[in-house]
């Protein structure tokens, strides 16, 4: 078979793939796009736009049970319609996936094949049973749960992350296994929805990369809304328990009985199936592609973008692969991941927004280093919105004025941690935020005071 000729191929339509498309197929260059499953990857899917959308609603649904804080008055006890909130959920996702179809089908560079990508050589990919060949082959296939093989688990009946949003019905007890980032924005949007809900996590305690400080807030927001926590879990194992299933979690202790149980267990990488062997790709010992500072491959003309090549597990990080290739292939702008602050947030309310190094690893550094911190009791505009969960905390290096890193988490940690971020890129020392006048009132105004007070970090 002949294989169709093309300047560039794209496997995977996520957060990368089809701005890059975008970019080669305005320089001119003929591109073939191909995504197996949604176009719009993960984030448009099964993640971000979708699970946001879900943490809207029940955020509504938890502030209208505080409507009485507030002086507000309501009529009768509040519920919530779960099968409004997918359809809410679902239109969300619709929307941002055709509008991202419409594009990509008005680019008349840009072919799109819907099918499995296979490699049968460095250059050339099969897609069902056409055969397509280009000097530059881009990887954007993203990642899945993680599903380990613990005892049980495959007698049951389990939900991920994805098969999460086809749910139409809202269990009566969820339970969670994981104590990371999305194990716990489910957590407080299904309680909040008005599910029983508990958390196992194997780990000594919840978001194991964060400050013990930031992980005992997190635990204390979470028990205060009546989620059950436990951590330091044995050997978890699964069994039914009638039309329930029953997670144990501790030798010789009563299970966790629930009506439905999520996996968040870990991303694994999309990169099992796409015959890199044949294209002599390395991978790694977990799956991920194996990639440069510029993210090129060990084969000359092929290059992995987001999820797939460990080097960062957020859109965020996806799209920025994106800018960075796109840089050096078309604008000999010389971009490189190394140039990114490290940077996410946790979607749970009140969020966390995160950048640069934690407390933890700035001690494990040896650097003499300058700490403030401030609660949330403390900052007026969290009094005021009646939400005064969670801290923030800076640090700096003592002897340069360099900041390190900061947290928020609080209302609007999401956003305000872009303040710190923002100066960080651009190199500007602890003092610049000291001299800032910020708005009032604003969470983000007491940043400039955290930096006028910080004291050696012990």
């Amino acid at each position: 078979m002949t294989a169709k000729s093309f300047d560039a191929i794209v496997i995977g339509a996520g957060q990368a793939g089809p701005p890059l498309v975008g970019r080669l197929e305005a320089a001119g260059m003929k591109v073939a796009l191909i995504e197996r499953k949604f176009i719009g990857g993960t984030c448009v899917n099964t993640g971000c736009m979708p699970t946001k959308a879900m943490v809207a609603s029940a955020y509504a649904a938890h502030l209208a049970r505080r409507a009485a804080d507030y002086g507000v008055a309501l009529s009768g006890p509040v519920g919530v319609d779960y099968k409004r909130i997918k359809a809410r959920k679902d239109k969300v996702t619709n929307d941002a996936r055709g509008n991202l179809e419409k594009w990509i089908g008005g680019m008349k560079g840009c072919a799109l094949y819907r099918g499995h990508a296979r490699f049968e050589s460095a250059n050339t990919v099969r897609v069902g049973d056409q055969l397509l060949t280009a000097p530059k082959i881009f990887l954007n296939t993203g990642g899945r749960a993680s599903v380990p093989n613990l005892p049980g688990v495959n007698d049951v009946p389990y939900l991920t992350n994805a098969s999460m949003m086809d749910l139409d019905v809202l269990p009566s007890h969820l339970v969670v296994v994981g104590g990371s980032y999305i194990s716990l924005e489910f957590a407080q949007m299904f309680r909040r929805f008005g599910s029983e809900v508990t958390v196992i996590e194997k780990a000594p305690r919840l978001t194991g990369r964060e400050d013990e400080d930031t992980s005992a807030a997190i635990l204390s927001i979470l028990e205060n809304e009546g989620i059950a926590v436990h951590v330091g879990a044995g050997d978890i194992s699964f069994a039914r328990q009638g039309s329930d299933i029953a997670v144990t979690f501790f030798a010789g202790k009563p299970p966790a009985v629930g009506s439905h149980v999520l996996l968040a267990l870990g991303r694994t990488p999309n990169t099992d199936d796409l015959g890199l062997d044949k294209a002599g790709v390395e991978v790694d010992q977990r799956g991920f592609v194996v990639v440069d500072d510029q993210l090129r491959t060990n084969v000359p003309g092929i290059w992995a973008m987001g999820d797939c090549n460990g080097r960062g597990a957020f859109t965020h990080t996806s799209y920025n692969d994106f800018e960075i290739v796109a840089a050096n292939l078309l604008d000999n702008d010389p971009r490189r991941v190394s140039d990114r602050i490290e940077a996410y947030a946790l979607y749970i309310d009140p969020p966390l927004g995160r950048c640069g190094m934690t407390e933890a690893a700035v001690k494990k550094s040896g650097r003499r280093a300058l700490v403030g911190q401030r609660p949330m009791t403390r900052v007026g505009r969290a009094v005021e919105k009646g939400e005064t969960q969670g801290f923030m905390k800076i640090l700096a290096d003592a002897d340069t004025g360099e900041i390190l890193g900061c947290s928020v988490l609080g209302p609007g940690g999401d956003e305000a941690i872009h303040c710190v971020l923002d100066l960080m890129y651009a190199k500007a020392p602890i003092s610049t935020l000291a001299r800032a006048m910020h708005i009032h009132p604003n969470v983000s105004e007491l940043l400039p005071t955290i930096a006028q007070e910080l004291k050696p970090l012990t």
